[in-house]
């Protein structure tokens, strides 16, 4: 897939990390694309659901899997701004995706290959191949903001 497809996608990703700001939500989005089109977003409302599943990606699978009517998404990508923690990224092996594309690294929580590796480990069912940095800049400096502003 060409670099513009890539900046495309991750950019309906930021727009929906845009979105969760606006409900005081940090700052995630993502959007799972099946054969050049959106089939899943999106974006972080844990606070607003009171539910600690409540992640951009795992929204997006729920969306996505609803759409194509099964829980595995084969051919699938996951564009998402933050790299996924353990729990989302559990999800998306097991949803059988075929590439997670993530724009800012995590290292405090992120299961593709900043401080675990659930994504790749060979030791599961399945793999998926990671694309990281496409959209890094506007990711890191949204999160940066998000929780400079909750410290004040």
């Amino acid at each position: 897939m060409s670099d513009s497809m890539h900046e495309q996608w991750m950019g309906e990703a930021l727009a929906l990390a845009r979105e969760a700001l606006k409900y005081e939500e940090v700052p995630v989005g993502a959007v799972v694309v099946k054969d050049g089109v959106v089939i899943g977003r999106g974006f972080n409302t844990v606070i607003m659901d009171q539910d600690p599943t409540a992640h951009a990606e795992i929204k997006a699978l729920r969306a996505a899997a609803r759409h194509v009517g099964n829980y595995r998404l084969l051919g699938c990508d996951l564009y998402v701004t933050l790299e996924p923690c353990p729990m989302c990224a559990g999800a998306l092996v097991n949803a059988r995706l075929k590439t997670v594309v993530f724009g800012a690294r995590d290292p405090k929580a992120g299961a593709g290959g900043s401080l675990f590796q659930v994504l790749k480990n060979p030791l599961l069912n399945h793999q998926c191949d990671i694309l990281e940095g496409i959209g890094a800049e506007e990711s890191v400096d949204m999160l940066r903001k998000f929780f400079k502003a909750r410290r004040q």
